[in-house]
């Protein structure tokens, strides 16, 4: 395979795999306190799990959906009211049981790459 093909390759699946967390983080984020939409934005882009408004808004709209999120509206100094989410007691559970899965798996890929020589 081409380096070309193999950095294409790799964007991809960095891509796949920050998404597959991204619900995770989200629920994680909700979970601390009260999170308006560019709060939350923030966070991630710090943890560098990379965001934009289009990939969030429709997250947060499913995990509403869900009955893992819920918001309420905030008047706000600056323009019209904010919509703030807070994650719910189903939401917090769900969130446990993420982070044990994501316990598991990261013990099991650490246990898988250990060993490695990066010089062969």
């Amino acid at each position: 395979m081409k380096a070309k093909d193999l950095d294409k390759t790799r964007q991809q699946l960095v891509r796949q795999m920050r998404r597959g967390v991204l619900e995770l983080c989200v629920l994680a984020i909700a979970s601390k306190k009260e999170a308006y939409p560019s709060d939350i934005i923030a966070e991630l882009k710090a943890s560098e799990l990379i965001v934009v408004e289009g990939t969030l808004y429709p997250l947060l709209s499913r995990l509403k959906d869900q009955g893992l999120l819920e918001y309420n509206w905030r008047e706000s100094n600056m323009g019209p009211p904010r919509k703030y989410y807070s994650i719910t007691e189903t939401g917090r559970t769900f969130l446990e049981e993420l982070l044990q899965t994501w316990g598991s798996l990261v013990q099991a890929v650490d246990h898988s790459t250990q060993n490695i020589n990066h010089n062969e």
